[in-house]
């Protein structure tokens, strides 16, 4: 391929709204081009990129026992609403109505569509396992969306749904999924790593997600480098605060305290209360579906909402109003507490950190009011005990007691366990062999292919630009001649070598622009080709080629030696098979 003849459109600046790097590179290099907020156009050296990481996803699917088909990417409600998740998913289903009025939705995921197709078409333990997979673009209504194909719109994704007859068989589809993410991402050029995940809407009881560490990721991940413990932010547990929690009862009965104008934990701790934030109970009035409910946690801890829902079974929580908090307890946020005022039918939760905690101050359900002397397990009915809390950098990971670590990172992909939460509600059942009849144990693991390409570009960069992993950049090689006029030595050369490197079944573009040398190597380096060869006036007169390394320094090979030294260095990048 010719330079001339594709279209690359560089930027020397940055566009004011790509917010971070590899959004920027996206832009600059002539990847892509941006829509609308959440909505881009791929280029062709985007297009080329995405096409080779889907393509590695393809041959890795296929490896693992994937069967790869075509779902609709319009849907009907009623399948969505059989699930449950018309109302669960409503913030991000984009709905839309034909010419007679009839809405539809435009699919965020496919679980609803295959497990409808399994109901129909599987109906015997003879017909599985099985594994449906497919590479297809997905509408997600992000109110914000932000840094490039990140969190947008309108994105790709690859989503396999495994079925199997037994919770063994479905833990080995799972297996073979984490096997094959673990290889995708490798071949990628990708330092991706599992890490415990919370399920979240999708439901199931087993997930991982896979990580590639970045500073600009939206994922928190708290790790143990001793015992190689991960766990999302949302997932992640620990052996409690560093602080003790106070346990010396003083005995006394709890006693009501003026605070007037203290409704933060903060307030409480200054003087004249000098109340420490893990001696104080913070109390949190929630709406789990349609309840009202409590969450107490030590004053300095932070509530984690994933391990709300999960500990609670609520399928969607939020914090209630300072209306709804007056109406329940009577008092409004910053003096809220479970000592006396609770309604019996208001469920009372209470995060591990504060079992056997005494002399406590909380609130007193009294505007302007606390209690203290406070002993929570004398003092307050608690209806049931979990972790609540977020886990915080330094405190001692379970299996390894040694400090937990957290860093920033992008997921590219998930897999999760599913069970029987989507066939019982659909009807996917099949007759076992004992002639008994029992919903099919599912599995669904998904990777962000527009993601995936992003997550590259930004852990692959530097001051140039990209540096793209060879086996899934744009094209492997870029010949440069320093002058393109018809019958110069530097073009016939550079069309000599390009014959010689297409033959042998590398990528190869020229870049035949009537431009200076510093340009082609600028924009070269910034679309991120894994080896450039320069063929000058001046070298060739020397009987040299010179080839650059994206990532090397530039060396000099006779001119005859060029394909052969060429192919070498390629061979020798090439990444290595993984099991």
């Amino acid at each position: 391929m010719r330079w001339s003849q594709t279209f690359v459109p560089t930027l020397k600046e940055s566009p004011s709204d790509a917010e971070i790097t590899s959004h920027k590179l996206l832009l600059r290099a002539g990847l892509v081009r941006k829509l609308t907020g959440g909505l881009y156009t791929f280029l062709p050296m985007g297009l080329r990129v995405l096409r080779k990481i889907e393509q590695i996803i393809r041959e890795e699917m296929n490896r693992a026992g994937g069967i790869e088909v075509l779902m609709p990417a319009l849907q009907p409600p009623e399948i969505w609403q059989q699930s449950g998740r018309y109302e669960t998913a409503r913030d991000v289903l984009f709905k839309v109505k034909d010419s007679a009025q009839r809405e539809w939705v435009l699919g965020p995921t496919h679980e609803e569509v295959i497990t409808h197709l399994a109901a129909s078409e599987i109906n015997s333990y003879r017909q599985m396992p099985k594994n449906f997979y497919q590479i297809q673009t997905k509408f997600r209504d992000e109110i914000r969306p932000r840094f490039g194909l990140m969190r947008a719109k309108e994105f790709i994704m690859k989503d396999a749904y495994s079925f199997d007859a037994t919770d063994e068989g479905a833990m080995a589809s799972y297996r073979r999924m984490y096997d094959a993410y673990t290889r995708i991402f490798s071949r990628c050029g990708l330092k991706a790593f599992p890490v415990e995940a919370d399920t979240g809407v999708i439901g199931g009881n087993y997930s991982h997600e896979f990580m590639v560490p970045a500073e600009t990721g939206e994922n928190d991940v708290v790790y143990c480098e001793t015992s190689g413990y991960a766990a999302n932010i949302e997932k992640a547990t620990s052996r409690g605060p560093l602080l003790v929690t106070p346990s010396a009862s003083t005995g006394a009965a709890p006693e009501k305290f003026a605070t007037p104008g203290v409704v933060t934990i903060e307030a409480l701790t200054a003087a004249p209360y000098g109340v420490e934030a893990h001696r104080q109970i913070k109390t949190l009035v929630y709406v789990a579906d349609s309840d009202v409910i409590l969450i107490l946690l030590r004053g300095d801890d932070q509530l984690n909402e994933a391990k709300l829902m999960a500990r609670t079974g609520a399928i969607q929580v939020r914090p209630a109003t300072p209306e709804e908090c007056a109406s329940t307890l009577g008092a409004r946020p910053g003096s809220l507490g479970a000592v006396a005022g609770v309604p019996a039918k208001v469920k009372v939760y209470a995060d591990d950190a504060l079992r056997g905690a005494s002399g406590m101050v909380t609130g007193a359900n009294d505007d302007g009011f606390h209690y203290r002397h406070v002993d929570i397990e004398r003092d307050i009915r608690v209806g049931q005990w979990a972790d609540f809390r977020t886990v915080r950098a330094g405190e001692l990971a379970v299996a390894s007691g040694q400090p937990l670590k957290i860093r920033r990172a992008i997921e590219v992909g998930h897999v999760f366990k599913l069970g029987t939460k989507y066939s019982e509600k659909m009807g996917a059942m099949f007759l076992a062999e004992s002639g008994q009849r029992f919903p099919c144990v599912m599995g669904c693991y998904g990777i962000g292919v527009t993601r995936t390409l992003q997550a590259v570009i930004e852990q692959c960069h530097d001051d140039n630009g990209i540096s793209w992993p060879l086996g899934v950049a744009p094209y492997q090689v870029c010949l440069t001649p320093l002058s393109v006029m018809a019958g110069s030595q530097p073009l016939v050369q550079a069309e000599k070598l390009y014959a010689e490197l297409t033959a042998a079944g590398i990528e190869v573009l020229i870049d035949d622009r009537d431009e200076r040398p510093g340009v082609k190597f600028k924009d070269s380096e910034l679309v991120g080709f894994p080896l450039r060869v320069n063929l000058g006036e001046k070298s060739l007169a020397k009987g040299e080629i010179e080839i650059k390394p994206r990532n090397g320094a530039m060396f000099a090979v006779p001119i005859d030696q060029a394909t052969t030294r060429v192919l070498e260095w390629l061979r020798q990048q090439a990444a290595p098979a993984v099991g």
